[in-house]
């Protein structure tokens, strides 16, 4: 991954969140702070770029709104950029805070990229430690928008520099901080982008040497990936868009094989929500193009 192809992949991220927040009603999922970590230029550069690419996503949709921009740039946001986001946030966000109460005391972001938890709950503080894991591109350029947007690093942050293709060890979780507590670990946007054999290993290493009842949330890409086409072709979309951008999506599971590979990590499978549950748990009754991908779903597993 290059500099600046780490820093357009995080920052786009934010910028689909920074959009729910100020645009979406309900909102799904409040980053707030996303925000405050786009410029104004970067916001309408995204914003174009997003309008300008409707060709690709829906010529019939760009035909319909072409003296609309804004509702073509809602379109694109709502249905291609970011149903997947704001669905497995909320629902990690709401698992981990349930873990809080039920004793996890830290916290490992696997592929933050301009994650902002840390910034949003300024009262865990002095009882969770967070430790955010990506690529050293990724994490230098969150410093420099942090510091741009003069944003001050909680005393709970620790970064972990890191490229997910090769072996995470406990011992340079330790080297940073990481203790012998019940640990919650989020793994969102990661899995499709390694092998079968990777996300196995990832997660028995992660897993190896913390207590029990630690746990995780991830997302992945069921078996049909490679063949559904989604509503306006968006799942398709979605596919091509990554090799394109030179992170092609290598993995999809069956279910099957998520609980097999779960199980010999010592875990077991706690909530699985399937793309039916994800949508009506955080889609039902909108007005708007928000729904659940097709091909995405939800787990949180428990170490035994």
């Amino acid at each position: 991954m290059k500099q600046n192809e780490s820093s357009l992949t995080s920052l786009v991220s934010a910028f689909s969140r920074a959009y729910h927040s100020k645009y979406d009603k309900p909102l799904i999922f409040n980053d707030f702070i996303a925000n405050k970590l786009i410029s104004e230029e970067e916001f309408s550069a995204i914003s174009k770029n997003m309008i300008n690419g409707i060709q690709f996503f829906n010529p019939d949709i760009g035909e319909e709104f072409k003296d609309d921009q804004e509702e073509i740039l809602k379109w694109i946001t709502q249905v291609q950029l970011s149903p997947i986001s704001l669905a497995r946030s909320s629902y990690c966000e709401k698992v981990l805070l349930n873990e809080i109460k039920l004793g996890v005391k830290q916290y490992v972001i696997l592929g933050a990229g301009l994650d902002t938890f840390s910034f949003r709950y300024p009262d865990l503080t002095n009882s969770l430690d967070i430790f955010e894991i990506d690529h050293p591109a990724t994490q230098e350029f969150k410093k420099k928008k942090l510091a741009e947007a003069n944003l001050i690093f909680p005393n709970n942050l620790h970064f972990v520099s890191k490229d997910f293709t090769t072996k995470i060890s406990h011992q340079e979780l330790v080297d940073v901080g990481l203790g012998n507590k019940k640990t919650f670990f989020s793994l969102l946007g990661v899995s499709y982008y390694l092998t079968k054999e990777e996300n196995a290993n990832l997660i028995s290493n992660l897993f190896d040497n913390v207590p029990a009842g630690s746990s995780i949330v991830f997302d992945y890409a069921d078996e049909n990936l490679f063949e559904e086409k989604g509503m306006f072709n968006r799942v398709d979309n979605m596919v091509k868009l990554a090799s394109a951008s030179g992170e092609p999506m290598k993995s999809s599971f069956a279910y099957n094989h998520v609980e097999n590979m779960i199980e010999k990590s010592g875990l077991l499978i706690y909530e699985h929500l399937s793309p039916t549950m994800i949508n009506e748990l955080f889609f039902t009754n909108r007005t708007d193009y928000l729904s659940a991908f097709e091909t995405i779903h939800f787990i949180h597993a428990v170490k035994q």
